[in-house]
């Protein structure tokens, strides 16, 4: 059986400065999305240049850090939140939802597009190939924190893996690493490979979703419910809940995508 690391958080001290490797993994989730979106503003069929793609990049760091917190604020903890709102700022301490991270990026996409007189799918099209690794980099720091881990496993899984701050020495899945690998490495190839070509206006953006969608409902069965809020209605968790809206609306987008490339 795997014993976690027990990584430092910090990885770096200096005085009373404290650099994470959390806040470290944030940093390499903007930094590929500006060396990917580099490439592929190149290619004129995307109408957009390298100054749309750092404007995009410094206002969408915005929305995935307040949208994010947020988002775990109003997703996971509204009472406490609603109790405290002053806490809503302590970010040092922790709680970052991905499902709000998208809703604040989504609501940069949607700013972004109408100041600068350019289709939505423009950009959403544009943007959700880079935000994969974003999200692998993030479970990563997960990872490395030891939080977030799996559900019991069975000792003999060769992925089982104790992680000593559950305080119960019990064998588990490293979900963190399962979300990583799915809903980034898996997720960026296949989003990277359809989006190297035009395509219907949504029809990546479709996609994004119903990939993030599926593998996040699909970790689920194996990450740890947060202990406040256990299991909801049908055994689900809240993470595979916020995650069905998700699944619909790229559904949808698909649906009409592929309507219009046809009668196009």
């Amino acid at each position: 059986m795997l014993v976690h690391p027990q990584f430092d958080p910090i990885a770096l001290q200096i005085g009373p400065l404290a650099v994470r490797w959390y806040g470290l993994m944030y940093l390499v989730g903007f930094a590929a999305f500006y060396v990917l979106g580099r490439a592929r503003v190149k290619d004129a069929w995307r109408d957009l240049s390298a100054k749309d793609l750092e404007d995009l990049l410094f206002y969408g760091v915005l929305g995935v850090v307040i949208g994010g917190r947020l988002g775990f604020c109003l997703f996971y903890q509204p009472q406490w939140f609603a109790a405290h709102p002053l806490d809503v700022f302590k970010v040092w301490q922790g709680g970052m939802s991905a499902h709000g991270g998208m809703l604040g990026v989504l609501s940069v996409m949607v700013a972004f597009a109408l100041s600068r007189r350019k289709s939505f799918w423009t950009i959403s099209d544009f943007v959700t190939p880079l935000v994969p690794l974003g999200l692998m980099a993030g479970r990563l720091g997960n990872f490395i924190n030891g939080e977030l881990w799996g559900r019991p496993a069975d000792p003999d899984f060769p992925l089982a893996m104790i992680f000593p701050q559950a305080g119960d020495w019990v064998a588990r899945h490293p979900s963190q690493l399962y979300e990583a690998f799915l809903e980034g490495g898996v997720l960026f190839v296949l989003l990277w490979c359809v989006s190297r070509a035009p395509r219907p206006a949504g029809l990546v953006t479709s996609l994004f979703c119903l990939g993030y969608g599926v593998a996040r409902f699909f970790v689920e069965f194996f990450r740890e419910p947060d202990s406040h809020l256990g299991l909801g209605l049908w055994g689900l968790s809240r993470g595979q809940w916020l995650t069905l809206p998700l699944i619909g609306v790229g559904l949808a987008v698909l649906f009409v995508s592929l309507r219009r490339a046809k009668r196009a």
